[in-house]
């Protein structure tokens, strides 16, 4: 089978795959920690940032759609937020699409009002607002090509033991090398994520205005392809150790490949995405103000348990060890020229 199906089969197979399992795997006791986990700073920043999409989108109706949502925790600090602006919490609508029955599970546990479920965006009515994902995109499916004398695919096979081939590349993973304008040297090994593109276009199709908000680890094209990333970007989670064997304890550790954000604006304008801006975690959470918003929640003693070190701890972990290895793409539809305060210090372009 191709490398993509054995992801996929690997991550997701109904309660075997690693996302479809009761297993923790978010925190002390799981494989990995999201910003979400650390503190709820990071979700009364993205709060802020999505009040102001709705006052661009018209002060209407407002449905937030997050893909993926993890154990719920960024839903539950969103909404927390947003509870001070009365008029926008009552036009507010919250969908997560998740098709992982052991990860609703853990998200019904915290979640209890203006959430709905779905397995599917295309299950929502057209709306009005913003769809999210915060490390979705990283673990969708990939190809795995290696340039030769001409673009091949990595295949998967079993005897005694996993080993790979390689067969012709097909049209569609040749297109998008292609339309990305990349040449890549011979003996050059990365990741094409073709999943991104679908999902891209049935965001556009369900959008009727409104806003994309991915917030993901990956670069642009021009980082992803240089010569110290010829092995790709494919690394493995598993109790918060890292290794680069997909084969090893399949279903008990996480598959993950940085996300070409040049490729999400390209299929994203082809889809009818404007691009609004691109920037890294620090710069996005420090033009909304996280470093006085906590610094008011000190004042006011509702951060008063948290005490400086673990203050300090926080702030460091979101803008500068996280803060600098994930980015923040923003596009939108139907919204003319919006200028948003999270991208204010974005000094990026992808």
């Amino acid at each position: 089978m191709s490398f993509h199906d054995f992801m996929e089969m690997a991550l997701y197979y109904p309660g075997l795959g690693y996302y479809t399992s009761e297993q923790d795997k978010i925190g002390v006791k799981g494989d990995f920690y999201t910003s979400p986990h650390f503190t709820s700073l990071f979700g009364e920043m993205i709060a802020r940032q999505l009040e102001e999409m709705w006052h661009f989108s018209g002060r209407d109706e407002f449905t937030i759609v997050e893909c993926g949502a993890g154990t719920g925790a960024l839903c539950r600090d969103v909404l927390s937020q947003l509870k001070n602006n009365k008029e926008l919490y009552r036009r507010l609508n919250y969908c997560i699409i998740e098709k992982s029955e052991a990860m609703r599970k853990k998200e019904k546990a915290i979640l209890f009002e203006k959430v709905n479920w779905y397995d599917s965006i295309e299950d929502i009515p057209r709306f009005t607002g913003c769809v999210i994902s915060n490390e979705l995109l990283d673990n969708f499916s990939v190809h795995q090509v290696v340039m030769k004398d001409e673009l091949m695919e990595v295949f998967v096979d079993h005897k005694n033991g996993f080993v790979e081939s390689l067969r012709p590349a097909s049209a569609a993973l040749k297109e998008y090398i292609a339309q990305l304008n990349v040449e890549l040297p011979y003996g050059f090994r990365t990741e094409i994520n073709l999943e991104a593109i679908k999902w891209l276009g049935e965001i556009s199709a369900t959008l009727e205005k409104g806003f994309v908000m991915t917030i993901d680890y990956g670069s642009s094209s021009s980082e992803l392809y240089r010569e110290n990333r010829s092995k790709g970007t494919l690394v493995c989670y598993n109790k918060h150790r890292i290794n680069d064997n997909p084969y090893w304890n399949i279903g008990n550790q996480d598959i993950t490949a940085h996300v070409n954000f040049s490729a999400l604006r390209h299929w994203g304008s082809m889809s009818g995405l404007e691009y609004c801006g691109y920037t890294d975690q620090a710069n996005f959470l420090h033009s909304l103000g996280i470093v006085e918003h906590l610094r008011q929640k000190e004042r006011s003693g509702r951060h008063a348990n948290a005490g400086i070190i673990n203050n300090a701890f926080l702030v460091h972990t979101l803008l500068t060890d996280m803060g600098n290895k994930f980015k923040v793409l923003i596009q939108q539809k139907g919204i003319p020229q919006p200028s948003l305060s999270g991208l204010r210090f974005s000094s990026q372009t992808v």
